[in-house]
């Protein structure tokens, strides 16, 4: 499955590609990552429906990962589930604003993190239709 991570900072996409490894949990595919550093990049990766789960940095600049997935969700026909990354714990109610569908504060816990990206990965499966 392709997890899509942005975030204008490539330390932060590289920790987020650490937490989640080759595989997050057993009982999902092998991960394939598509990194974007931009938001034009992360529209055509989401338009060109080649991915399977987005993570989000939401305090990315000049345009941050919440409001990035609020457009997704409004405009990507079968968008993809979205974890948006948060500045700290309490900022969950800015990706509720956003309709992510998980969220993980930073500093990223790998182990959250991976779990995280883990349930979304099954919810992108059972939604997946039948080819």
């Amino acid at each position: 499955m392709t997890v899509l991570v942005y975030s204008d900072d490539v330390d932060t996409r590289e920790r987020v590609k650490l937490a989640v490894g080759r595989r997050p949990a057993r009982d999902v595919p092998l991960v394939e990552f598509l990194e974007c550093a931009t938001e034009p990049a992360v529209i055509e990766a989401l338009d060109r429906a080649k991915v399977d789960v987005a993570v989000l940095d939401g305090e990315a600049t000049p345009v941050g990962g919440m409001g990035i997935a609020r457009q997704a969700k409004d405009e990507i026909y079968r968008c993809p589930p979205i974890l948006v990354l948060t500045g700290r714990e309490q900022d969950s109610w800015l990706a509720a604003w956003s309709r992510a569908d998980a969220v993980v504060p930073h500093p990223l816990d790998p182990f959250v993190l991976a779990e995280a990206v883990a349930a979304l990965m099954r919810h992108r499966l059972a939604k997946l239709p039948v080819a």
